[in-house]
């Protein structure tokens, strides 16, 4: 049995989902975590977090600029210790990638019932990541293109999508224009049958094709 509740603090421009977090984790967690801060403000999510020091920082992905995944990556920076969880009301992937590749220890939808969250949160503050079923399906579905597919072009374009550099970046590697570029990640997303750069190199990832 934990000695004290878990503290989270809550990075959401939504005053209602706050609040109904503030009332019902409590309750529907009996007394095992709490909300002991929370803001609006994406940009001030480290510095609050920096002062509060809780156990979990749940951080809503879409919010106003500078935005949910610049938050989490700033929290990692700065409150290394802190776990993050980000948190959507959308089903699109391609954001939860992005904030795992920010330092999100997991992702749960916005949708999850209070009484749902005390498991993952516990796994998460245990070391373990956490996604949902449908989204950790699609991370590990085998990659419909096999390593033997790609050519050391697309190979050598892969590796620098997954390093995240810039399409001027590309170009300037490979010796082609940023036109080229984009001709050419258009078309290597379209033959790993995924919908972005972040979902790209996630399933390149898990399915080996990154590994000559």
């Amino acid at each position: 049995m934990l000695d004290a509740p878990i503290r989270l603090v809550v990075v959401d421009d939504h005053p209602l989902f706050i609040r109904g977090l503030e009332l019902l984790l409590p309750a529907s967690t009996d007394g095992r975590a709490r909300v002991v801060d929370s803001t609006g403000d994406a940009s001030a999510a480290a510095s609050l977090v920096g002062r509060t020091q809780p156990d979990l920082a749940l951080v809503d992905l879409h919010m106003p600029p500078p935005g949910g995944i610049r938050a989490i990556a700033a929290i990692r920076r700065t409150t290394p210790r802190v776990r993050v969880v980000a948190m959507s009301g959308g089903d699109d992937p391609a954001p939860a990638l992005e904030a795992l590749r920010a330092g999100a220890e997991g992702f749960l939808p916005k949708s999850s019932e209070p009484e749902e969250l005390l498991p993952p949160i516990l796994a998460v503050l245990d070391g373990w990541a956490v996604l949902p079923g449908p989204l950790l399906r699609g991370l590990l579905r085998p990659a419909r293109s096999s390593s033997g597919d790609l050519d050391s072009e697309e190979r050598r374009l892969l590796r620098s999508i997954a390093a995240g550099r810039s399409t001027v970046e590309i170009a300037e590697q490979l010796h082609v224009s940023e036109r080229t570029v984009k001709r050419m990640t258009a078309a290597l997303l379209r033959k790993l049958r995924v919908s972005s750069r972040a979902e790209a190199a996630a399933l390149a990832g898990h399915a080996g094709l990154l590994t000559d």
